[in-house]
């Protein structure tokens, strides 16, 4: 559910004073996080579920254990997968996080601000409140966003996990597994739309038995709705010499289940290079010899000498006459 603001959250910033900031974070310098309301311990993020054409609020704590004053500039931002599967957000938002928005002010009056600069009394906490307005034709499913912070040379972000109510699809495919270099290649794609936290087994047969069999574990990943990641099982000590049928099964909340499969050859390349040149010298060598006692065979040629057509040419007396030096 929405994080219920206290009214003067909902009116403007709110500061406190901290009486003593932890060393871990004086050390860190400045800070962003969840406001936590009044209630005991810390929230990991924020976590905001409405329909469609509804406003949510919450707010996030800015805290400056620091000597100094500091500006933050707070904004909206998607949240997004990396390539190999890690957490970042996107440049511009066209998702949850342009319907992010904080109370500034235009003209003298109070408004809706998309960015907003806070600035912050040395030892201090601020209190930021924002809002969520979910649009309309907004479709179920989960919105990964973030609130970003940029100030003091850094940039850091609290994560905003927002469900828009409503039926959700939760789906998924594996697929391009490629087996080499030490290691097993896959693509993993979230189809539906909630965010996935995926698990892989790994099941590997060559022609003489089983090469490979990993039981289901937990990736490394939490993958958002309609995000595609390359992710790399390691394969050490694989076979020298064999044919294998590789299956990779996906499996994730929901009855999510996929399954995709490949097939290698392991040759050793090595030897195998060896002996094909040493086959190649050997011919070389035996073309040469054969070559050798044909000459002998014909004796040394000389100037004027005939010489017969030793193929279909001999039947008819085919005869070549050479004669003078050749240049």
């Amino acid at each position: 559910m929405p994080y219920a603001l206290p009214a003067a959250h909902v009116l403007g910033l709110t500061l406190v004073l901290l009486s003593a900031a932890p060393t871990a974070l004086a050390a860190e310098g400045w800070s962003v996080v969840p406001a936590s309301g009044g209630t005991a311990g810390g929230r990991p993020s924020v976590y905001a579920e409405g329909a469609p054409g509804t406003v949510l609020q919450d707010a996030v704590s800015v805290l400056n254990p620091g000597a100094r004053p500091l500006t933050v500039r707070l904004r909206g931002a998607d949240a997004d997968n990396t390539a190999d599967g890690g957490f970042t957000v996107r440049e511009r938002p066209a998702d949850a996080g342009a319907w992010i928005a904080f109370a500034g002010h235009a003209d003298g009056r109070r408004t809706a601000v998309r960015e907003l600069s806070v600035r912050v009394p040395a030892r201090t906490r601020a209190d930021v409140p924002f809002t969520i307005g979910v649009p309309a034709g907004a479709a179920p499913g989960d919105r990964p966003g973030a609130i970003v912070a940029s100030g003091g040379g850094r940039t850091s972000a609290v994560r905003v996990q927002l469900r828009v109510a409503g039926p959700a699809l939760s789906a998924l495919t594996v697929e391009h597994v490629r087996v080499g270099g030490g290691r097993i290649s896959y693509e993993l794609v979230n189809r539906g739309t909630t965010v996935l936290a995926p698990r892989l087994a790994v099941h590997a047969d060559g022609v003489f038995g089983t090469l490979l069999d990993r039981g289901p574990r937990a990736l490394p990943v939490e993958l958002l709705p309609g995000r595609r990641v390359t992710l790399h099982e390691p394969w050490t000590g694989p076979p020298s010499l064999d044919a294998a049928d590789v299956r990779l099964t996906v499996t994730a909340a929901g009855g999510v289940r996929s399954t995709a499969t490949a097939s290698v050859r392991f040759v050793p390349w090595g030897p195998v290079a060896g002996a094909g040149a040493a086959l190649v010298a050997l011919l070389v060598a035996l073309s040469a010899v054969r070559h050798r006692r044909r000459a002998g065979a014909r004796g040394p040629w000389r100037p004027g000498r005939r010489v017969r057509d030793g193929g279909a040419g001999e039947q008819s007396g085919t005869e070549v006459e050479l004669t003078g030096a050749v240049s």
